[in-house]
């Protein structure tokens, strides 16, 4: 995991609110995984050099454990208020805006983008009218990651829909499209289109005043480096949120996201294949069925359960977040430390992951 997956003693930990009636052994659980954490998390930290880290648990369909670990800028700890960039799991909340805004009948999955907007780059190219929305957020674009990995310059690697390939210009192409289709800017459109239906109030694409004294630095090796703070959305980077705001996110997925019943099963379903990029072939047992890119979202089907998961990778920062509509688990855990990954792979036998699901990230780490 710690390459598949993108792979101090301070401590504060909260229990989350659990509306409904919990039982006893429920409780119990929570307490349990809570101390495990208590004990194992401080050392984690301090042996791979992460600041902080903050985690939030969901178990049959609601966040029941919120906690957080370590110094979120080298002299405060860090709280389950303390805000982290998430990095690439920004992505899933461009995706859903988009998603949402189909599902209302504003626009076709399968429209081509071209007919609105088309970056200067690629214009003249044929291959930009087969740009659709599905592509896009599929990553079949035959984009670079970043456009600075060409030249500067913009250019298709593969025929759309010809082939997988992780973009985030693929992403940020899809956020100029559809500001010239909405006539919103992407953060717009979050706000209304998943942050407020989700109950999300601790999110947010660009610097906001109420980020003051909840920041978590980034930081690598153990040395802090400044934290990004754009004044411009980006759909694929650069959101803070906590993990208990992220954790709200997936709760509202797991019924339908706001999504029509097609939508939702589309959200969930492969587009393009990842299967042997995310099976190791040492461990066979422990492949997924399938495996790949859909709407959004990695999707992992083992045996009849089906896990969607997502990571983010920046300069002293890692995050992870997972979600099942099967299981109707998950988990969000956030770092502000380039080896972040660790805390991930040390905190899946202890927030008691899925065992088919546990065992196919323990594989993904050892390949």
């Amino acid at each position: 995991m710690r390459h598949a997956l993108g792979l101090v003693l301070a401590a504060s930990v909260a229990v989350a609110a659990m509306p409904g009636r919990v039982g006893a052994a429920e409780k119990s659980e929570v307490a349990k995984a809570h101390d495990a954490l208590d004990r194992t998390m401080p050392e984690t930290l301090a042996r791979f050099h992460i600041p902080a880290v903050s985690i939030a648990r969901i178990r049959s369909g609601r966040v029941d454990l919120v906690a957080a670990y370590g110094l979120r800028d080298g002299a405060h700890p860090a709280t389950a208020a303390t805000l982290f960039n998430v990095a690439s799991l920004t992505k899933p909340l461009a995706a859903q805006t988009v998603l949402r805004l189909a599902s209302e009948g504003r626009f076709l999955l399968d429209e081509p983008l071209s007919k609105t907007w088309a970056d200067p780059d690629v214009r003249d190219d044929p291959r930009a009218a087969l740009l659709t929305p599905r592509i896009m957020l599929s990553h079949q674009t035959g984009f670079a990651n970043w456009r600075h990995q060409t030249g500067g310059k913009l250019g298709f690697a593969f025929t759309p829909g010809k082939g997988y390939g992780y973009s985030g210009e693929g992403y940020e192409y899809l956020r100029h499209w559809l500001r010239a289709r909405t006539g919103k800017a992407l953060d717009v459109e979050a706000q209304a289109q998943v942050f407020t239906p989700a109950g999300m109030t601790e999110t947010a694409f660009t610097a906001q005043r109420w980020f003051k004294g909840r920041l978590a630095h980034p930081a690598v090796d153990g040395g802090f480096i400044p934290p990004t703070l754009p004044d411009e959305p980006s759909a694929a980077d650069n959101v803070h949120t906590t993990a208990r705001d992220y954790a709200r996110f997936l709760v509202w997925l797991m019924g339908s996201g706001g999504l029509t019943p097609d939508l939702a099963a589309e959200q969930r379903t492969i587009q393009a294949s990842q299967g042997d990029e995310l099976c190791n072939k040492a461990m066979p047992a422990h492949c997924p069925e399938s495996a790949g890119f859909g709407l959004g979202w990695q999707v992992i089907h083992l045996g009849a359960k089906t896990f969607l998961m997502h990571t983010g990778n920046d300069a002293g920062e890692f995050s992870f977040a997972y979600w099942s509509p099967d299981t109707r688990e998950g988990a969000v855990i956030l770092t502000n430390g380039n080896r972040g990954a660790e805390a991930v792979l040390a905190a899946i036998d202890l927030l008691g992951f899925d065992p088919d699901y546990a065992a196919f990230l323990k594989a993904l780490a050892a390949k």
